[in-house]
């Protein structure tokens, strides 16, 4: 009798538990297991996971370009291709000259050696990685007021019986819809708050008195958050006592809010002055309340200080550290929290060091066995790096990992140019990506369900990542193939392939670090133990943060004042006619503005989960959801093909219409490649503090694709 593998899910940061189970056929079934994050529920993406096992383009043999397309090379020749390139390019140019691109999705252990791979084996300091796309502003903030970066400073068993829980730009119940139990609490006290400006699936779990959905419009989240805290001012609802004794900075924020009361945050929102004032003490009334966001306030030039801005607020009610209240983000990417600890960001060591710490790097070259000033300082982060693609002075090489940059990245028409310019990529994938299809080289690497590893989950818990199936063909792990071209590259220290002795490496380069892991391993956690970090030597980790103290030197958390910019600051224009209260938009009665996100069915770039059936016969191409009135305006029917224009682009898709989503706004799933990327249409606008993309505010026109509109219609 074949015994099942105890593991997780390839997918989100929820990291649901799941057993696997050998199949006759080479793949694998799929149960799931209690787990405190899924509680033995998996969504449709989870269910399906192990067909990704057994797709039928698994790339098992390494390809390598010739004029006549790709041929299929032993690892030798791949990797003497790829060395001799790498070779050749620093010699010339300089080892900036070769960048490293990293992924979320990566285990702890191939994130850490990624980033000591390009800093020792490369030279570079020109590393970074798609959580970029992610995580970056909340982790700004989160360092910024807390002195800490983790998502959920708390176990997300902890929401359960929160009486109010205000969900700001986040549709968990499509993102991650196991975590929908933890909500149950909120919804039964008729506490659960969404923010969004469409009434996504997790807005509808507001009906019939679960809660309010809130929807203004898009990229105003900071100015309700700041007419949140005016209120708070205002009707003393602080807790004054937490405030003094906990925080610095109240007073600049006291004054910084002061101009935002709840009658002008409706004229900027569109949320009447009414929900405002509700809302903040509605808040302030709970014993028991958590403050979380997600990307769709964080994804903007300004995400950095509205996920600050709903800090500030969760401090002045006192929630931060309170039992049974808190502050939190919601992490994306399956490791988008380990993935940023330990070395794959441009400006970071192992630990969440800062590269520019001369201790951390003594620390850190200590353990490599180098001298710190073999180190590289600080690169440039994900959107400029991709912008020095092919670029005079810039990247000429490009290594690729766990990202498809061509359908993740913003302006992707910009991003696909650069990659046409450079001397030389190499993508490491199990499919031939959108990305990978553009390689020099592409080298097969291993699945999830293949390889032995840790990843950390949304609330700082790490887990062991268990292998259930040999890998197919010639397939490697990537810990494997960095190895074999250190040595290819000379690369001083020492390079070890297995999971666990990684681990301890890294382990150790994580010591006294802010994301300590030195006192775990394989071993320990093979035994089942809640392992939060921090988790130092002799600890037995930290499940909650922030209980007695803040990261920073004094113990205290910083509020900082934050305002608006980019246009959040001005009133929506009114409109007569169809378009409802609030319905603006700005520009011409053409222009609209478009929000992406993420569909039930599909996780990121849909690389994998666009390759499995079930999914793509849900959602099988890319859907633009636009109002009614709107769309009647246009001249738009539902089923018809539109096209939305910006000023990076052109994209298409396929209208549906709806009243869940504003007048003023269209959306568009980000998961599909070519005609129907919508990252065609972003801008590579970056948020200055954390240098995340603008992806939820984009000026788009939008009409019937082809050649003729229909008559009557509104030209665009």
């Amino acid at each position: 009798m074949t015994t099942g593998t105890a593991t997780h899910c390839p997918y989100c940061a929820l990291q649901c538990a799941m057993t696997l189970t050998p199949a006759a056929d080479g793949g694998a079934t799929v149960t799931p297991r209690e787990f405190p994050t899924n509680r033995g529920g998996l969504c449709k993406k989870g269910w399906t996971s192990a067909e990704l096992l057994t797709v039928p383009d698994r790339i098992t043999t390494p390809l390598v370009r010739t004029a006549h397309g790709f041929v299929e090379v032993g690892w030798d020749e791949a990797l003497d291709t790829v060395a001799t390139g790498l070779r050749r390019i620093r010699a010339e140019s300089g080892p900036d000259a070769v960048g490293v691109f990293g992924g979320g999705g990566l285990t702890n252990e191939k994130a850490y050696q990624l980033g000591k791979f390009a800093r020792l084996a490369l030279g570079t300091s020109r590393i970074d990685y798609n959580g970029r796309f992610c995580m970056s502003s909340a982790a700004a903030a989160g360092n910024r007021a807390f002195g800490v970066d983790r998502g959920l400073p708390f176990p997300v068993t902890d929401l359960d019986d929160a009486e109010v829980v205000l969900l700001l730009g986040s549709n968990v119940a499509a993102t991650m819809p196991p975590f929908v139990r933890h909500l149950e609490g909120a919804r039964a006290a008729g506490g659960l708050v969404v923010v969004d400006p469409r009434r996504s699936a997790t807005a509808r779990l507001t009906d019939d008195g679960a809660g309010v959905h809130v929807q203004p419009a898009p990229g105003t989240d900071l100015v309700l958050l700041l007419g949140l805290a005016n209120v708070v001012f205002a009707e003393g609802l602080a807790d004054e006592a937490y405030v003094a004794s906990r925080t610095s900075g109240a007073d600049a924020v006291r004054r910084s809010v002061a101009p935002w009361w709840p009658e002008r945050v409706q004229e900027h929102t569109g949320v009447p002055a009414g929900v405002v004032r509700s809302l903040a003490r509605r808040l302030a009334a709970a014993d028991r309340a958590h403050v979380l966001t997600g990307r769709g306030v964080e994804q903007h030039v300004d995400g950095t200080d509205t996920a600050t801005a709903a800090i500030n607020l969760a401090l002045l009610l006192g929630l931060v550290g309170r039992p049974g209240s808190g502050y939190g983000t919601l992490t994306g990417q399956g490791n988008g929290q380990g993935g940023r600890e330990h070395g794959q960001k441009c400006d970071q060591l192992p630990g969440y060091r800062k590269i520019t710490d001369p201790a951390a790097r003594e620390h850190v070259a200590g353990v490599w066995g180098v001298d710190p000033s073999v180190i590289p300082g600080p690169g440039v982060p994900a959107v400029e790096l991709l912008g020095m693609l092919g670029r005079p002075g810039g990247v000429r090489a490009l290594m690729v990992h766990g990202a498809n940059v061509v359908v993740s990245g913003p302006d992707v028409g910009a991003v696909r140019e650069g990659l046409g310019r450079l001397d030389l990529l190499v993508v490491s994938d199990f499919v031939l990506s959108e990305t990978a299809a553009l390689a020099d080289v592409v080298l097969p690497v291993t699945q999830w369900a293949e390889e032995e590893g840790t990843m950390t989950s949304l609330e700082g818990r790490v887990i062991r990542r268990r292998r259930t199936l040999p890998p197919p063909g010639a397939a490697r792990s990537e810990l494997d193939v960095l190895a074999d071209l250190a040595a290819r590259l000379d690369a001083p220290s020492t390079w070890p392939t297995e999971p666990a002795v990684v681990f301890d490496e890294l382990a150790r380069a994580s010591a006294g670090g802010i994301a300590d892991y030195s006192g775990l391993s394989h071993d320990l956690l093979d035994t089942g133990i809640a392992a939060h970090w921090p988790y130092p030597a002799g600890s037995t980790g930290t499940p909650r943060l922030f209980t007695d103290r803040f990261g920073h030197d004094d113990g205290r958390a910083r509020m900082v004042p934050v305002r608006p910019r980019s246009g959040a600051g001005e009133p929506l224009p009114r409109r007569t006619g169809a378009g409802g209260p609030g319905a603006g938009g700005g520009g011409t009665r053409s222009q609209l503005t478009l929000i992406t996100g993420r569909l039930l069915e599909h996780y990121q770039s849909g690389a994998q989960t666009r390759r499995v059936p079930e999914l793509v016969a849900a959602a099988p191409t890319a859907a633009v959801e636009i109002h009614p009135d709107t769309a009647a305006r246009l001249g738009i029917r539902a089923g018809d093909p539109v096209e939305l224009r910006s000023t990076s682009g052109t994209a298409q898709g396929t209208a549906t219409l709806t009243e869940d989503i504003r007048h003023d706004t269209v959306f568009m799933p980000f998961h599909f490649p070519g005609d129907g990327a919508a990252n065609r249409l972003t801008v590579a606008a970056v948020d200055p503090l954390s240098a995340m993309p603008e992806f939820k505010r984009t000026v788009v026109t939008v009409r019937l694709a082809g050649d003729a509109l229909r008559t009557g219609t509104e030209p665009s």
